[in-house]
């Protein structure tokens, strides 16, 4: 592959996708809708799936930079890979002599790739919240609830129609029960995905909801339902993922939001201040 390396292949195909002619498109949308699976079949079925040929499948993947079906694979295998990775797989390496430097130089290269790589993504989702006719709900992870809690605690000064899901998975669906067809479920979930937020957007998307997820650069599953996708670089040299990249989306998100609202905004928050 080229300089990309530190992209995803399914970062790769968002990125190029204007790029592809209609039959590359299939390819792109068929391995996105069962992602990375559908990657990992020869090239013939593949492309059966797809419903093109092979030679079209083989162009599609050199557009995006690899130079052989093979080297495809191999990449979204470590992809795999990656994904399962647990706390004590991915350890942590303390011998640097600036353990702080090097963390550092990590989260800025992640902060650089997320921003290069989200742009379309994220003026649609500020435009979907910026629109206060569309109540939205808001969930998060073990380790990214909290940013969740944050997200919602600003959107709600800045709009109306702002709920945070909460209480154990069991109690999630009696939330959805007024969930409609404007209503947006956002989520966030990132490695190692959770198969409750999973099962939360199914039900969501049965009751015609608009799907919008944080997650990571290998994607959750989540995002073979969801409207739009923003991912987040998240690996460090720790034995925990950064958030770093989430906190990023979620603060231009917010600015970008209160710009578009304007006036209507400024009320909100000059109505808070006098009840101050």
């Amino acid at each position: 592959m080229s300089g990309d390396f530190a992209l995803s292949v399914a970062e790769l195909i968002r990125r190029d996708l204007a790029d592809l002619t209609r039959n590359e498109k299939r390819v792109a949308h068929r391995l996105l809708a069962d992602y990375p699976l559908a990657g990992l079949e020869t090239v013939a079925a593949f492309g059966k799936a797809a419903g093109v040929s092979a030679p079209t499948v083989l162009r599609m993947i050199a557009k995006l930079g690899f130079s052989s079906y093979g080297a495809f694979q191999k990449a979204l295998r470590a992809e795999l890979s990656a994904q399962r990775q647990t706390p004590l797989m991915k350890g942590a390496d303390y011998s640097s002599d600036d353990p702080l430097k090097r963390f550092a130089d990590a989260t800025i290269a992640n902060l650089r790739e997320t921003t290069a790589n989200v742009a379309g993504e994220f003026e649609a989702l500020v435009a979907l919240l910026a629109d206060g006719n569309r109540p939205v709900h808001v969930i998060g992870g073990r380790f990214t609830d909290p940013i969740a809690e944050y997200l919602v605690a600003h959107l709600r000064v800045l709009r109306p129609r702002v709920r945070r899901i909460t209480g154990q998975p069991a109690g999630w669906r009696d939330q959805l029960l007024d969930v409609g067809r404007r209503d947006v479920l956002l989520l966030f979930d990132i490695r190692r995905y959770s198969e409750d937020l999973e099962m939360l957007a199914g039900s969501a998307v049965k009751r015609g909801a608009t799907i919008a997820l944080f997650t990571d650069q290998w994607l959750s599953p989540i995002s073979k339902v969801a409207r739009h996708v923003l991912p987040a670089h998240v690996a460090v040299p720790s034995i925990w993922d950064s958030s770093a990249g989430l906190l990023l989306l979620v603060e231009a998100l917010l600015s970008a939001i209160a710009a578009a609202l304007g006036p209507a905004a400024r009320s909100r928050l000059a109505a808070i201040e006098a009840m101050r």
